[in-house]
């Protein structure tokens, strides 16, 4: 039998692999930028060169990319793991944040583009086609480990609300405090 009782413990994993998926995914995008030869900044929710700084085209892309490549990995890991051994509810924590992470990417470019909208564009294939092609894989394997273990809806629903929490925590704290990281 699968343990998927929502615990304290459980909740404070989860609000701890928002928080290092979140560093680990912007951390990608900073590494990435420097390493082309940009002065960059990195703040909990985001990164930026900083003024005078100009990359191309292909370097935005570039950059963009790394975030999301190193978050699917993520998911990709856990999934493996979580198909290869026994049921572990803080790997399926990994598996399962990187699919909302990007699931709400994917949204944000109704408002504004975001990483694989932004990659999606400059590879002329519309501004959906990636954002939808990741979220849509990283549910593939969401479902997979859900139908492999017999998830109850109860669990993956406490697990979502305390997910978009910690996200928006981790959103608001960004906005409000403009932590520089790097």
């Amino acid at each position: 039998m699968t343990d998927q009782k929502v615990t304290v413990k459980y909740t404070l994993v989860l609000v701890v692999v928002v928080f290092i998926t979140w560093i680990v995914h912007e951390f990608a995008h900073w590494f990435t930028s420097e390493y082309l030869g940009y002065e960059t900044v990195m703040r909990i929710n985001g990164v930026s060169v900083v003024d005078g700084e100009n990359p191309t085209e292909l370097h935005k892309t570039i950059t963009s990319s790394a975030g999301p490549i190193i978050t699917v990995i993520q998911g990709i890991i856990a999934f493996l793991i979580l198909k290869s051994k026994k049921w572990n509810k803080y790997v399926y924590a990994f598996l399962f944040i990187a699919f909302i992470m990007r699931l709400l990417a994917s949204f944000m470019n109704l408002i504004m583009l975001n990483d694989e909208g932004r990659i999606s564009n400059y590879l002329n294939l519309g501004t959906y086609t990636l954002p939808i092609l990741v979220s849509g894989f990283l549910f593939f394997m969401v479902y997979k480990i859900s139908k492999k273990y017999k998830l109850k809806w109860k669990f993956q629903v406490l697990t979502y609300i305390i997910v978009i929490i910690a996200i928006t925590a981790l959103i608001f704290l960004d906005q409000t405090y403009k932590i520089r990281l790097l």
